[in-house]
C-alpha cells in the first residue's frame, strides 16, 4: 500500500499567513464599517471625524494605562535592582520609591510577600468561588433585566498583591496592635463577565491599586486565637487604574476614563475608606460588632475656611492677551468627607467665611485636604492644593495660618482649625453652647454635641402579609438629616449591626425620629421617638437598652446604643504655627471665629413704622336720592336699586344693592389702615344697579386730614353733581394702644356692634417689621439662594422684595395687619427662595405679644425646617384698637375722692349704652381671657337641677334691632344614658311662626356647650320692650327625627329686662313642663 505523505512545514506556514492576511483584512473593514454606516444613513463628515477623535484618544489612553502596567511590573518584579538605580541617580523618582527607601521607621516586609505569592492561587480559587457561587446569584436576583448575567472568566492572574513597608505604631493603645501596610497590587487579573440575554460581553484586564491600608488587631482577648477581630481600612483614598474589556472598553475613552476611576473609587471609599471599616471576626459571637466597625471618634476638627490671596488668574481674553480673573471655590475633603464652598465671582483673593466639621478618627494618619478650583462652565481649572496632617491640629488645639498652596499653584489660604475634644459629661454644655452663640457659621451653625447611634436588632416585627417575612430597614432622624440603615431581606427579627453619626446643635431640645419600614413597600413597621435631653442625665451620656416601638405589633422591639459626646474647645489660646502656643502667646481671642461685623441684637426700623391709624367708615344710610328706574318713557316714575363704592388709600369697597329704594339702609363697616400722608380722601360714590350699565346718583368726599384731627365725624354728606340725595356716613379714627387689658373690653364692644353685612370688626392692629435674616440654607450645589418672605394672618398675606443670591439677606421693610381676634390668631412667616423653596418657617402666636411688655417683641427669631442656625430678625408690635364712640361703655367711674364699692367676688363692671350713643368715659379694663367673655353679674348663681343658660340681650339703637347673643351652657342634665347633642332654640312671643324663630347650630356630645352665637329681629325698642323671649334647650337625637328632646327652657319677660344694658347673664333652666 502506498503511503501518502503529509504536509510539509512550508504549507503550515503558509497556511497561518493566510489567515493573518484575512484577519487584517477584517479588521481594515470593521475599522471603515462606521464611513460606510454614516455614508449610508446620510450623516455628516463631521460624525466620521468625532468617531476617529475618540478612537484616537481611546487607543492613546490604553497605550499609556498598557506602559504604565508594565513599568509597575518591572519595579515589583525587581525592587533591589531599581532602587539601587536610583540611589545612582538613574531614572526613578523619589515618589516611585517603596517607602521603606524614605520613611525609616517603616521596615520591609518580604517574607510577607513571599506568604503571599505562595498563598496567591488558592485566594484566586476563593475569589472565583466568590464571584461565581454568591455574587453572580445575588446580581441575577436583583433585576429581572441580569437574570442571565454569568462571570465567565475569574482569574487573578500570577502577579500577587505586595506590601512595600509594614510600619507598627506603639504606645497608642495596650488593647490593640495598629499596623499601617503600604500596600501595591499591580495586577494581570482577567475577570469577564456576560449577559446573555443582550448579549454583553465586559471585563478587566489588568489593574493598579497603590495606598496605605491601616490594619488593626482587636480586641486582643486571653484565648486563642489571642486577636479577636481584625479591621483593616485606607486612612486616604487609594489611587486606582483599570483596563477595560469587552463593552466596558468604552471607558477608556478620555473623560469617560476618569470618571469611570472615580465612581470605582466612591464605591471603595464606601467600604474601605475612613470612617468606613472592614470587619472580619476572628472568634464566634464577638460582642459589640458595630463599635469596632464604627468606634467613637478621636476627635472633631471645625475647618474654617476664611480666605485666599494671591491666586492664579485663570480666565483669559482675546487669547490670552486680556489677563482676567478666576471665579474661585475650594473642595475641603477629609477622607470620604467632602464639602464645596460657595463660587466668589471674579476675585483672585476670594472671602468664603466657611465652617465645617469633621470626623477624626486615626491620628496621626488622618489628614485635611484643601483642592482650590476655578468655576468655568466647560471643565474647571486646578489652582493648588494643601495637606496638613491631624496631628499637628492635635497638638496645637487651635491652629490658625496662611498655609502655601502646591501642587503647581501660587498663593496662600487662610484657615482656621479647632480640634473638639469628646466629653462624657455635661457639665460643660451652657458653656459650649454659650461660645457656639457668638459664632457666625455658614452653612451650618456649629455643633455643640455629637450622637452616635449603633443599630443592633429588632425582635418580633409584624408581618404586613399573612406568612411573608417583611424586609426591614430603618431610617433615623435628626431634624433635617435623616440616614438609611441597609435592608435585611425575609426576616421580622432583623440584626443590622449599623451605626450612625449625627452632629447636634442644641442637644436638650432634639429628638431622635426613627422609622421602621418594609423596603419592598415603604410600609410602617413600627415607629419611635427618643428625646436626646434623656442622654444628659444618663450614665456615661448613654443609654444602651431595648425601645418598644410605637404602631407596631405588641412585643416589636428594637435594640440601641445611644452614646453622646459634648464639642469641647479645650484651648483658649489660638497657636499661628503648627507647634504648641506657649502661655500669653495668643493675640486672637476665640470667642469668634469668623471675623464678620456683628450682627444687630434689634431691628432698626424707620420713625414711620409703626405710626398707622385705622379709620372704621359707616355707611348708614341715604335719602332723597334721584330714581333712575322709569317705564314708559318716563310716564311712570320708578325708584332706584343704589349701591355704594367707598375708597381710601388704595382700598375699595363695595356695599350690597337695596332694591327699589330711594332712602336705602347700608348699614356696612369698612376698615382701612392710614399714614398721615397729605392730600388723602375718604370718597363715597353711589349708584343705581342696573341690567346694563349702572347709573350714577352721586358722590361726596371727606378730607382724611379731618378725620384723623377730629378722631370722630358723623354727618350727613349733601351728593355732589346730582339734583338731591344725601349720605348718613360715621368715621372714626382708632389710634392703636399699647395696652393689652383693653382687648376684653374691646371684644365686648365689637360683638355686640357687629353689623349683619359686614366683616367681624378688628381689634387690634399689628405692625411687623422685616429687617433681615441669617444662616439660610443653601440651594443644591452649595448656591446662596435669592430669598423673599411671605407674612400672613387668616386669609391676609404680604410678600417682600426678592434679595438676589445671599444668605444673609436685609429687606427693610414693614407690613401691618387688621387683627379680629390676637388671643387666638397667629402670624405665619415663610422664608423662600425665588424658585419656591422652603427656606425656613415661624409661627409666632399673638399671646406672645399680649404678655410682652408694650406689646413688642424685637429680637431674633429661630426658623423651623431652616437648618440649625436660620434665623430672622423681627419687631413686631401690637396695637389696641379701642373704639371711643361705640356707644357701649362701663358705668362712669366715680369721682375723685368719691369711695367706689368693690364688686362681690366673681363680679365685672357693666356695660350700658345710652340711647343718644354719648360716651362718658373708659373705666378699667379686665384681664384677658382665652375666648370671648362678657360682664357677668351673677356668675355665682345657684344652680338649679336642669343646669344653667347664658345670654345677652340688647337693643341696637343704631341699627333698630334687637340682639341676642347666646354665649353658652353649663352642667345641662342628661336625660338618658347617653351624652346630648344640645342646641338653643328662640322663639319672641307671642308670635311663634317662623319668621321670629332662630336656632343655633348643634354641639355634639357635651353638657357644657359653647355657642357665641348672635341673633337680630328687626323691631322698635317700644315693641321689643312688650316681647317675651322663649329660650329652649334641645338634644338632636336624629335626624330622621323632627321631635328633639327638651334639656330646659328660660321665659324672659323683656319689659322687665333694662335692654340699654349689654351684658351677659346666666339663667337657671326650668323643666319644659313649669312656667316662667
Amino acid at each position: 500500500m502506498e503511503q501518502r505523505e503529509g504536509p510539509g512545514p512550508g504549507s503550515g506556514s503558509g497556511s497561518g499567513a493566510a489567515l493573518a492576511g484575512l484577519a487584517a483584512f477584517g479588521k481594515l473593514l470593521l475599522g471603515l464599517a462606521p464611513v460606510y454606516v454614516a455614508g449610508r444613513l446620510g450623516l455628516s463628515l463631521g460624525f466620521v471625524l468625532l468617531g476617529l477623535a475618540l478612537f484616537a484618544g481611546w487607543r492613546a489612553a490604553r497605550r499609556g494605562k498598557e506602559r504604565s502596567l508594565r513599568a509597575a511590573r518591572r519595579l515589583l518584579d525587581n525592587e533591589e535592582r531599581h532602587v539601587s538605580a536610583a540611589a545612582a541617580g538613574l531614572y526613578l523618582s523619589p515618589r516611585e520609591l517603596p517607602a521603606w527607601v524614605s520613611f525609616p521607621d517603616v521596615e520591609k516586609a518580604e517574607w510577607l510577600n513571599k506568604i503571599l505569592a505562595q498563598a496567591w492561587p488558592f485566594f484566586g480559587q476563593y475569589m472565583e468561588k466568590l464571584l461565581v457561587e454568591n455574587i453572580a446569584p445575588m446580581i441575577r436576583a436583583s433585576n429581572t433585566h441580569l437574570q442571565t448575567f454569568a462571570f465567565t472568566k475569574v482569574d487573578m492572574g500570577e502577579k500577587p498583591l505586595r506590601v512595600m513597608g509594614v510600619k507598627v505604631h506603639t504606645g497608642q493603645n495596650k488593647k490593640q496592635i495598629l499596623l499601617d501596610l503600604t500596600v501595591s497590587y499591580v495586577g494581570d487579573i482577567h475577570i469577564d463577565v456576560e449577559v446573555k440575554k443582550f448579549f454583553c460581553k465586559a471585563g478587566v484586564k489588568g489593574m493598579q491599586l497603590h495606598g496605605v491600608l491601616r490594619v488593626i488587631l482587636e480586641p486582643l482577648i486571653g484565648d486563642m486565637p489571642i486577636v479577636g477581630a481584625l479591621t483593616m481600612f485606607f486612612i486616604r483614598r487609594p489611587t486606582l487604574d483599570i483596563n477595560w474589556t469587552g463593552m466596558t472598553n468604552l471607558l477608556d475613552i478620555p473623560g469617560l476614563s476618569s470618571l469611570s476611576d472615580s465612581m470605582i473609587m466612591d464605591s471603595i471609599a464606601a467600604f474601605l475608606v475612613l470612617p468606613n471599616r472592614l470587619l472580619v471576626p476572628l472568634v464566634p459571637d464577638l460582642h459589640d460588632v458595630a463599635q469596632l466597625r464604627s468606634p467613637l471618634p478621636r476627635g472633631i476638627v471645625r475647618v474654617h475656611l476664611r480666605e485666599a490671596k494671591d491666586l492664579q488668574s485663570k480666565d483669559k481674553y482675546v487669547r490670552g492677551l486680556i489677563e482676567g480673573k478666576s471665579d474661585p471655590y475650594a473642595l475641603v475633603r477629609v477622607g470620604t468627607q467632602l464639602f464645596t464652598s460657595r463660587v466668589v465671582d471674579e476675585s483672585l483673593n476670594p472671602t468664603w467665611n466657611e465652617t465645617y466639621e469633621f470626623v477624626v478618627h486615626e491620628v496621626p494618619g488622618q489628614e485635611l485636604e484643601v483642592e482650590l478650583f476655578d468655576k468655568d462652565p466647560d471643565q474647571d481649572d486646578f489652582l493648588g492644593r494643601m495637606k496638613l496632617d491631624f496631628g499637628e491640629v492635635l497638638q496645637a488645639r487651635v491652629l490658625e495660618e496662611w498655609f502655601p498652596l502646591q501642587d503647581g499653584g501660587q498663593g496662600q489660604l487662610h484657615l482656621r482649625l479647632e480640634w473638639l475634644t469628646l466629653l462624657s459629661d455635661a457639665s460643660k454644655l451652657e458653656q459650649v453652647l454659650q461660645r457656639n452663640r457668638g459664632i457666625s457659621s455658614k452653612p451650618e451653625a456649629p455643633s455643640a454635641a455629637i450622637l452616635v447611634i449603633y443599630l443592633d436588632r429588632a425582635q418580633e416585627l409584624p408581618l404586613k402579609k399573612p406568612g411573608k417575612e417583611p424586609n426591614p430597614m430603618v431610617q433615623l432622624s435628626v431634624q433635617d438629616v435623616t440616614r438609611e440603615s441597609r435592608v435585611v431581606y425575609n426576616n421580622s427579627s432583623p440584626v443590622w449591626d449599623d451605626a450612625f453619626r449625627f452632629f447636634l446643635q442644641d442637644p436638650a431640645n432634639q429628638d431622635i425620629d426613627i422609622q421602621v419600614k418594609d423596603d419592598t413597600r415603604q410600609t410602617s413597621l413600627g415607629s419611635l421617638s427618643v428625646r436626646l435631653s434623656r442622654l444628659l442625665t444618663a450614665e456615661d451620656m448613654t443609654l444602651d437598652q431595648w425601645f418598644q416601638l410605637e404602631n407596631s405589633g405588641p412585643s416589636s422591639r428594637i435594640y440601641m446604643k445611644l452614646i453622646m459626646r459634648i464639642l469641647f474647645l479645650d484651648a483658649p489660646e489660638v497657636c499661628h504655627t503648627s507647634r504648641p502656643c506657649a502661655p500669653g502667646q495668643s493675640d486672637v481671642e476665640t470667642g469668634s471665629s469668623v471675623d464678620l461685623p456683628p450682627r444687630p441684637s434689634r431691628a432698626s426700623p424707620d420713625a414711620q413704622f409703626g405710626t398707622e391709624s385705622v379709620i372704621r367708615i359707616h355707611l348708614l344710610e341715604a335719602e332723597n336720592l334721584i330714581a333712575k328706574d322709569n317705564f314708559m318713557g318716563g310716564m311712570i316714575r320708578g325708584k332706584s336699586d343704589p349701591y355704594a363704592k367707598v375708597r381710601l388709600g388704595g382700598h375699595s369697597f363695595r356695599s350690597h344693592v337695596v332694591k327699589e329704594e330711594l332712602s336705602p339702609r347700608w348699614n356696612e363697616v369698612y376698615e382701612v389702615i392710614v399714614n398721615e400722608v397729605p392730600g388723602q380722601e375718604v370718597e363715597f360714590e353711589i349708584y343705581d344697579k342696573d341690567i346694563d350699565k349702572d347709573d350714577f346718583l352721586g358722590r361726596c368726599k371727606i378730607a382724611l386730614k379731618r378725620v384723623l384731627n377730629s378722631r370722630f365725624i358723623d354727618e350727613w354728606l349733601p351728593l355732589e353733581d346730582v339734583k338731591s340725595g344725601r349720605l348718613h356716613v360715621r368715621l372714626e379714627c382708632l389710634p392703636p394702644t399699647p395696652n393689652g387689658a383693653e382687648l376684653e373690653q374691646v371684644l365686648m364692644v365689637n360683638s355686640l356692634t357687629q353689623t349683619q353685612r359686614s366683616a367681624e370688626l378688628s381689634s387690634a392692629l399689628l405692625s411687623v417689621f422685616l429687617d433681615r435674616a441669617a444662616d439660610l440654607p443653601l440651594r443644591k450645589g452649595s448656591k446662596p439662594p435669592s430669598p423673599y418672605v411671605s407674612l400672613s394672618i387668616r386669609n391676609v398675606s404680604y410678600k417682600s422684595k426678592t434679595i438676589t443670591s445671599t444668605s444673609e439677606p436685609v429687606w427693610d421693610e414693614g407690613f401691618s395687619f387688621l387683627v379680629k381676634r390676637p388671643h387666638v390668631e397667629s402670624l405665619e412667616l415663610q422664608v423662600k427662595d425665588e424658585g419656591g423653596q422652603g427656606l425656613g418657617a415661624l409661627s409666632l402666636p399673638l399671646t406672645q405679644l399680649l404678655t410682652a411688655e408694650t406689646l413688642t417683641l424685637d429680637r431674633w427669631f429661630p426658623l423651623s425646617h431652616a437648618g440649625p442656625g436660620g434665623q430672622v430678625l423681627l419687631r413686631v408690635q401690637l396695637g389696641i384698637l379701642v373704639s371711643q364712640r361705640s356707644g357701649v361703655e362701663p358705668r362712669s367711674a366715680p369721682a375723685a375722692g368719691e369711695e367706689t364699692e368693690s364688686p362681690p367676688a366673681g363680679l365685672e363692671p357693666e356695660l350700658y349704652v345710652r340711647e343718644d350713643g354719648d360716651p362718658r368715659g373708659v373705666g378699667p379694663a379686665q384681664e384677658l381671657r382665652q375666648r370671648l367673655t362678657h360682664a357677668d353679674s351673677n356668675s355665682e348663681l345657684a344652680e338649679g337641677p336642669h343646669g344653667q343658660l347664658q345670654l345677652t340681650a340688647w337693643y341696637h339703637m343704631d341699627e333698630r334691632k334687637l340682639v341676642v347673643i347666646v354665649h353658652s351652657c353649663r352642667k345641662l342634665r342628661a336625660s338618658s344614658k347617653d351624652i346630648p347633642d344640645p342646641y338653643v332654640s328662640l322663639i319672641l312671643l307671642p308670635d311663634k311662626n317662623r319668621v321670629t324663630k332662630r336656632k343655633t347650630t348643634v354641639r355634639k356630645r357635651t353638657l357644657n356647650p359653647e355657642f357665641n352665637e348672635r341673633f337680630e329681629w328687626e323691631l322698635p325698642l317700644e315693641e321689643a320692650s312688650r316681647r317675651k323671649l322663649e329660650a329652649c334647650v334641645k338634644n338632636s337625637v336624629s335626624f330622621m327625627s323632627r321631635e328633639k328632646e327638651p334639656l330646659g327652657k328660660v321665659h324672659l319677660d323683656l319689659s322687665q329686662m333694662d335692654l340699654a344694658q349689654g351684658k351677659a347673664q346666666w339663667y337657671n333652666l326650668k323643666d319644659d313642663r313649669s312656667s316662667s
